[in-house]
């Protein structure tokens, strides 16, 4: 079996899309339809159903999925190991979008400092796809907000930094009581789908605060830019910088105690690669310290 079809079926899951898989891997469209089907016609099963430009798995495709996914990261293994690109293999390692550009790069220059050869792949998501990554062993580890749950014993859990709530608003209303401008500006309301944007609703109905809600999105970038165009206020983590620049925007401090944002790596105790994700961890913290 050619894993270039494994690769081209899983691909096509991840994506939703026959079209965006194609993207990633460089083909065409039509060349990753072929590989799915030589694979389905090897395998004797459908294992993908397209609904127009949405693909999802098949029953069969499920089935299969976790064991393509261990596959396909062996053969890098391999491919690692022979070429000497890196110790013990690869890192698969999930990171939340607001952490991409943040947390995450200082901890990568400390870890490649140490570990130059160490192969790490990065797939980008939202805190509860990626933490579902880790408990299906599809994921390594993941850098995400802590949930607001009780993890299994099977994970672990370290925090690497605390972003509290802050009220965001245009240049033009610094001075302004934060509380006062979320009850009377129209509102950019971080995601509620976003285990921090949970955190923000809570908050918001705490208080009593019923806001003007203007427009709700994922993206703290984006609400920062459309913070500076006068749109509204927001409520949002004070993220790790880089935040973007060039904008006419103040962070409002809440009255104290304000919710705090947590944001930490997970994984899985006992898992292959469980002492890379703690060479990572460690890399964290001498980051947090420095």
């Amino acid at each position: 079996m050619d894993t270039r079809f494994l690769q081209s079926f899983v691909m096509v899951v991840d994506c939703g899309s026959m079209a965006e898989a194609a993207r990633r891997l460089d083909l065409t469209p039509a060349a990753v339809a072929a590989r799915v089907r030589a694979l389905e016609e090897s395998l004797g099963q459908p294992l993908v159903r397209r609904s127009g430009r949405t693909v999802t798995s098949t029953e069969a495709g499920l089935k299969i999925l976790a064991h393509a996914r261990t596959v396909l990261r062996d053969v890098r293994n391999l491919h690692a190991i022979a070429n000497d690109d890196a110790p013990v293999g690869e890192l698969r390692l999930g990171v939340s979008t607001s952490a991409m550009t943040g947390i995450l790069p200082p901890m990568l220059k400390v870890l490649y400092d140490q570990h130059p050869r160490l192969a790490v792949h990065i797939q980008p998501g939202t805190s509860s796809h990626l933490y579902h990554g880790v408990t299906t062993a599809a994921l390594d580890g993941a850098l995400i907000v802590e949930p607001q749950f009780e993890l299994p014993k099977s994970c672990r859990w370290q925090l690497l930094a605390e972003e509290p709530l802050v009220v965001l608003a245009p240049a033009a209303l610094a001075g302004s009581d934060p509380l006062a401008l979320l009850a009377s500006e129209p509102l950019i309301r971080y995601d509620r789908a976003m285990w921090g944007g949970r955190l923000a609703d809570r908050y918001l109905a705490d208080r009593g605060i019923r806001p003007q809600e203007r427009i709700e999105i994922d993206a703290l970038n984006a609400i920062a830019v459309m913070v500076h165009q006068g749109l509204g206020v927001s409520l949002l983590p004070d993220w790790t910088p880089p935040w973007p620049e060039g904008l006419a925007v103040v962070r409002m401090a809440l009255p104290a105690p304000a919710p705090v944002r947590r944001m930490g790596l997970v994984w899985a105790g006992h898992g292959p690669r469980a002492a890379l994700v703690e060479v990572l961890v460690e890399a964290g913290a001498s980051t947090a310290a420095g």
